[in-house]
């Protein structure tokens, strides 16, 4: 037990970190995602796609509900994950998704452009609000994990676990 001006300190630290981290203003894509499609997987946002692999079922078609996983680039150093609202048509679809444009915070029904050559979805455009159109970068993509169940609508943040899964 930590007494003392240096206990009250620390544990004013701590209080502050899990008001923070369960704040939906302060969440993570991976926990996120997580906590709205039920899947069971962990560390960073790239290591989904392999980590799934014999659990859940993956593919290049998108699906409501499906997690779209981006691969680790020099820009996105933990990839990044999406859950999948609405699929528009072939090579367009929206996501919610969290900490993609504005740091820790959760986005709905942010639009997603397949741009892959092949029309496979392993590269996309995301919708960039500030500039009000699609931003300049590609990004690569692995494709999509199918959950269990359907996804349910959440802003409650989940505490990252300590696998560092807490990026992307």
């Amino acid at each position: 037990m930590l007494g003392g001006k240096f206990g009250r300190i620390v544990g004013g630290a701590c209080i502050a970190f899990f008001i923070s981290v369960g704040s939906a203003a302060a969440i993570p894509c991976v926990p996120y995602a997580r906590d709205i499609t039920g899947v069971s997987l962990f560390g960073n946002a790239w290591t989904w796609w392999h980590r799934a692999s014999g659990r859940y079922a993956r593919g290049m078609r998108p699906k409501v509900g499906a997690i779209l996983v981006f691969r680790k680039t020099s820009r996105l150093h933990f990839g990044h994950v999406a859950v999948v609202s609405q699929v528009i048509n072939r090579r367009l679809i929206r996501v919610d998704q969290a900490n993609w444009n504005t740091r820790g915070r959760v986005e709905h029904n942010v639009l997603v452009r397949d741009v892959s050559p092949r029309n496979d979805w392993h590269e996309v455009r995301v919708w960039y609000r500030p500039s009000d159109s699609f931003g300049k970068a590609a990004y690569a993509t692995y494709g999509f994990i199918y959950p269990h169940r359907p996804p349910r609508r959440s802003m409650r943040a989940s505490l990252p676990h300590r696998d560092r899964d807490f990026r992307g």
